[in-house]
């Protein structure tokens, strides 16, 4: 669930064909498998999702129909702020990874080895989707930056020990929330949506920090 921020996309790519991916077989479920993903130089199953349709093909044993409706509103939110969805083989995840957002492509994947169950479809599209949130409360979803969305002594516990237990010091801050949101119908929802309208910054107090970060950016005044 990591996100791969700028230094994956330094250089440059090249559109290869949908059938071919640039890569070593021994180069597969690793960070530079996820990182040709990312870039969209590897494409070979990397499928975009534009309903829980394209989601239920893939597993006829499964039954999608009771997250259908938060599906669907996620879809249309993301699509608002200019976030694509996609499924992807699982080979370009390394071990354990769910799915990724890319702050500087704005899209992100899901894993299809995980996807068949729908609670942790949705689990995974909440959080994902939080990232997206952080990304434009950064200042616009046209960047490379995220920002937390609320104050980090708001996460619930549960989430914060979690996060601690499994993630680099270097990213829990942004984890714990998505976290939180991962687990909770509607929070990211509401966040989507607050982007799309361009209410952001009212419907959500930035931290001090960030509210510097947009202040001597030209996206709030003082």
């Amino acid at each position: 669930m990591k996100k791969i921020i700028a230094s994956l996309v330094a250089a440059a790519a090249v559109a290869l064909p949908a059938y071919s991916d640039p890569l070593k077989d021994n180069e597969y479920y690793t960070m530079h498998s996820m990182g040709c993903m990312l870039l969209q130089e590897c494409t070979d199953e990397v499928e975009q999702v534009f309903s829980v349709g394209d989601i239920a093909d893939k597993y006829p044993d499964s039954d999608f129909s009771v997250v259908t409706d938060e599906f669907h509103r996620m879809l249309v939110a993301l699509d608002q702020v200019g976030v694509k969805v996609f499924l992807a083989n699982e080979k370009y995840f390394p071990t354990g990874h769910r799915g990724v957002y890319h702050t500087v492509g704005n899209n992100f994947f899901l894993n299809r080895a995980y996807m068949n169950n729908p609670g942790v479809l949705m689990s995974v599209m909440r959080h994902e989707g939080w990232h997206a949130a952080q990304d434009c409360m950064a200042g616009t979803i046209d960047n490379s930056m995220i920002a937390i969305i609320k104050p980090e002594d708001e996460v619930p516990m549960l989430w914060q020990v979690m996060v601690e237990r499994t993630y680099p010091l270097s990213s829990q801050p942004w984890e714990k929330e998505a976290t939180w949101a991962g687990k909770t119908e509607g929070m990211t929802q509401d966040a989507l949506e607050s982007c799309a309208r361009g209410t952001m910054w009212t419907d959500y107090e930035p931290t001090p920090m960030t509210r510097e970060w947009l202040v001597e950016k030209g996206f709030l005044s003082k």
